[in-house]
């Protein structure tokens, strides 16, 4: 099985990735942003992009890697991974069904204002451009498409340990 956190920068993801993890027996975490550092490492590099999903190559990638992992360990993956394309999201999801890999979706979810204090004030990465450009994007996915899709987890008021809680018991009951 498969736990996918979504959710955009500042929602929690890895660090809650890391608690579920301790939660869920037979868990091991893989963040999919992996795949991307290597195609990264390519050179000459691929073609110029502002995010790594972008390229084609990203999606089939994560679903591969993720099915060769399974089949090699067996248990739980938790994949702390923001996608906010629908399409990215569709290519991914039936990658995995295909394969016939259940898949718990989970959106991290918090408002707009609580978001931009957690990327303003990480003292672990520092406020970062890159992480606010994501607000907006994030918005239009949960208004259209992204919270119809998974379960979701309003983290605006709850500690990384109570939503990690939250969600290791809805994926064992």
């Amino acid at each position: 099985m498969i736990v996918w956190l979504n959710g955009t920068h500042g929602a929690g993801k890895s660090t809650t990735a890391a608690l579920v993890q301790q939660l869920i027996p037979d868990s091991r975490v893989f963040d999919a942003e992996k795949v991307g550092e290597t195609l990264m490492d390519i050179t000459p590099g691929l073609p110029a992009t502002d995010n790594f999903q972008h390229w084609p190559p990203w999606r089939p990638l994560v679903v591969e890697t993720a099915r060769l992992v399974l089949d090699y360990t067996g248990g739980t993956l938790v994949m702390p991974m923001t996608v906010l394309v629908e399409q990215y999201w569709r290519e991914i999801s039936t990658g995995l069904t295909r394969h016939a890999i259940p898949v718990r979706h989970f959106v991290l979810h918090a408002d707009q204002d609580t978001l931009r204090r957690r990327i303003v004030g990480d003292t672990l990465l520092g406020p970062s451009p890159f992480r606010l450009r994501y607000l907006e994007p994030y918005a239009e996915a949960a208004r259209t498409w992204l919270h119809g899709e998974a379960e979701v987890v309003d983290t605006t008021h709850l500690t990384p340990a109570q939503v990690a809680l939250q969600i290791a018991e809805a994926v064992e009951s």
